[in-house]
């Protein structure tokens, strides 16, 4: 564990000197302090996945905290490779991306240490086994990303999602502190060891722990309806930070639903039914919101709650495997959502840097401005797409093969006995399907509106060239890595097998397994010569093209294409969403012509969210109104401040006087 320790020491270290430096080399010792840390980090939690083993130390920190012991065991050390390695790309891209803020005054040295605090309260998150100290760097987790959120604060909308972040993680907090609190009271200690022994044979207050831990892990993963700061924060971030927060750091909610899982054991029914059925919801909801949005990265936000829902279902159909002693449908539910968070982790962060290329050179998010920067950004629109193809599930990219799992776990719990298990499948199985045809229709609609067609306003025609090398690299290595998982997943199969053996202790799981590793290894032929005849078709289509001529034809009174005769993101999805209006909350802004000639006329729809518009708007306005009364209190009378605190006082008297005696 000494390389561990290191490893953070590093990533400390390399906090510090950035401060320190000028600039232009800020991101490059970060870069490189994080790339150290990441080796020293990848050695252990790949040897700990290698061998099924358990690296750990305890360490005396204070007479409070006392022994804390830091342990990477399987599922801490797949956490940690995917912490360490996605972060390193965000780091890299970010040399590249902060460029024009250097020299503007942004306080890009704060920027630089916050962002290596959170990467290493990450993997402190996912190591630590003290109930206290993990509350104290999951705290240091979210006021790290709260400051990266308000990088921009002098945007009026960047400092109200930084604030509305901020409220949700503290509100996770009280839930995880009270699921600790009865893990304390039951195991009389701080030590995650004692807390699966003092919940054996105990099935109510197991079943209070975890979804009191479901609640508070679930803000910070942003299942539905948890997830209304998700939307706003990542937008308002830098687009190495949506990247990370998105890729990596939502995922730490994740490992908190599965560590106290983990104490749980065997989960009831009831838990499993919830877990699936929220999930099942948070990825129907998030790709159905993310087809109504016009801001590229608002859009990807919530494809982070889709996909938060797709890793849901997995453990959901884990935890049911689980609950009806069913090994086979619970390894498959687990290996299909854990691969997923790494899928996710890959192809999430590749968008949201090519989302970040485009509003670096466009200058806007929002894409009905866009259009035609295929020909300017080709190596940006070659992985915004390889990126979409991915998220959306299709061969041959990872996307296809974490969701594959889950369909077959599915699909082998369906002829149970159990008729509420056999149509909460069916119905999940339909909504998953479901999921993928929006997905689908979604990032249809964000390619060709963004990147084909003709530019619909000055940010889109005045670009010169693609983003630079430096962040063309890491989308380019994300890219080829969707692809790599894809062509050949079972390597990875392989290495989820070994968390997912710390939920299913059975030997029934191998032969499917092997049956599982023996069906995708023929999946990566036939996706090897599909390839090969694309490649063919390609060829024989360059030749062609070589020989022909092209020629205007009379084109029937039609000049030529401009930017108000093709779709726009509204109209493109419009016929979908209009079956669908219960669950939207639909505002206008429309100007009507009124003259013979008008000289402006316009029509903007806006998607809101009915969660947003019903629930949580209504309720900051009664909280509002109710603060409102309070405002005499502060009346700048220093006098009547004296008098609120004698009477205060003497409250304060009389009641010791009144209970003491």
């Amino acid at each position: 564990m000494e390389i561990y320790f290191l490893a953070l020491g590093m990533l400390f270290a390399g906090a510090l000197i950035s401060a320190a430096v000028k600039e232009q080399w800020k991101f490059k010792v970060c870069s490189v302090f994080t790339l150290i840390a990441s080796v020293m980090l990848f050695i252990p939690a790949a040897a700990v996945l290698l061998t099924g083993g358990t690296m750990g130390q305890t360490v005396y920190m204070s007479p409070i905290l006392g022994d804390v012991e830091f342990i990477i065991d399987p599922l801490s050390a797949f956490f940690v490779i995917v912490i360490s390695v996605m972060s390193l790309f965000g780091t890299i891209y970010a040399n590249g991306y902060m460029k024009p803020y250097f020299n503007k005054g942004m306080n890009v040295a704060s920027h630089c240490f916050f962002l290596m605090m959170l990467i290493t309260s990450m993997i402190l998150v996912v190591t630590v086994q003290n109930a206290l100290f993990f509350l104290i760097v999951w705290e240091l987790m979210s006021l790290s990303s709260f400051f990266l959120v308000i990088f921009e604060g002098e945007k009026k909308e960047v400092i109200s999602a930084g604030i509305k972040y901020l409220v949700y993680m503290h509100l996770s907090v009280i839930f995880i502190i009270a699921a600790f609190v009865l893990l304390n009271i039951q195991s009389n200690s701080l030590s995650f060891a004692d807390f699966a022994s003092a919940l054996q044979n105990n099935t109510n207050l197991a079943n209070v722990v975890f979804l009191l831990a479901f609640a508070g892990f679930g803000i910070k993963a942003g299942f539905v309806p948890f997830h209304n700061w998700l939307p706003d924060a990542h937008p308002a971030a830098p687009s190495h930070v949506s990247g990370i927060m998105s890729g990596v750091m939502i995922k730490t909610g994740i490992y908190g639903i599965l560590r106290v899982l983990l104490f749980v054991g065997t989960p009831s029914k009831l838990a499993a039914y919830t877990v699936l059925i929220i999930s099942v919801i948070s990825a129907l909801y998030g790709v159905l919101y993310a087809i109504t949005q016009h801001d590229i990265k608002r859009l990807l936000a919530y494809h982070s709650i889709e996909n938060i829902g797709i890793i849901g279902i997995g453990m959901g159909i884990g935890m049911l495997g689980l609950a009806y002693s069913n090994p086979v449908v619970a390894a498959l539910g687990f290996a299909g959502g854990i691969l997923h968070i790494l899928n996710h982790s890959i192809f999430k962060e590749l968008l949201f840097f090519a989302a970040g290329s485009v509003y670096l050179k466009t200058h806007t998010r929002n894409i009905e401005k866009l259009g035609g920067l295929a020909k300017n950004m080709p190596y940006t629109t070659l992985m915004f797409i390889v990126g979409s193809v991915a998220i959306c599930g299709l061969p041959p990219f990872n996307g296809f093969i974490s969701e594959f799992l889950i369909y077959a776990g599915m699909l082998q719990g369906v002829p149970s006995s159990e008729i509420n298990l056999f149509i909460t499948l069916i119905f999940a199985i339909a909504g998953l399907a479901m999921v993928g045809t929006m997905a689908i229709l979604c990032f249809t609609k964000a390619s060709g509106i963004t990147f084909l067609g003709n530019p619909r306003s000055e940010n889109a025609i005045n670009i010169q060239g693609d983003v630079s090398r430096v962040m063309i690299i890491p989308m380019g290595i994300l890219a080829f890595l969707t692809f790599f998982i894809g062509m050949y997943p079972q390597y990875f199969i392989g290495a989820v097998l070994v968390p997912v053996s710390m939920f299913i202790k059975s030997e029934a799981i191998m032969p499917v397994f092997n049956s599982v590793m023996e069906l995708v290894s023929v999946l990566s032929w036939y996706f090897f010569i599909f390839l090969i005849m694309l490649l063919v078709l390609f060829a024989i289509r360059a030749v062609f093209n070589r020989k022909m001529q092209i020629h205007n034809t009379w084109g029937c009174g039609y000049d030529r294409a401009n930017n108000h005769m093709q779709y726009t993101a509204s109209s493109y999805a419009d016929l979908f969403i209009s079956t669908l209006k219960p669950l939207f909350k639909r505002v206008t802004h429309i100007k009507k012509p009124k003259e013979l000639f008008p000289k402006e006329a316009y029509y903007e729809l806006e998607i809101e969210d009915i969660e947003e518009a019903y629930i949580v708007k209504p309720l900051v306005m009664w909280d509002e109104k109710l603060l409102a009364k309070f405002e005499r209190i502060q009346s700048g009378n220093i006098q009547q401040y004296i008098l609120f605190g004698l009477i205060f006082l003497i409250l304060a008297i009389v009641g010791i006087i009144y209970f003491g005696g």
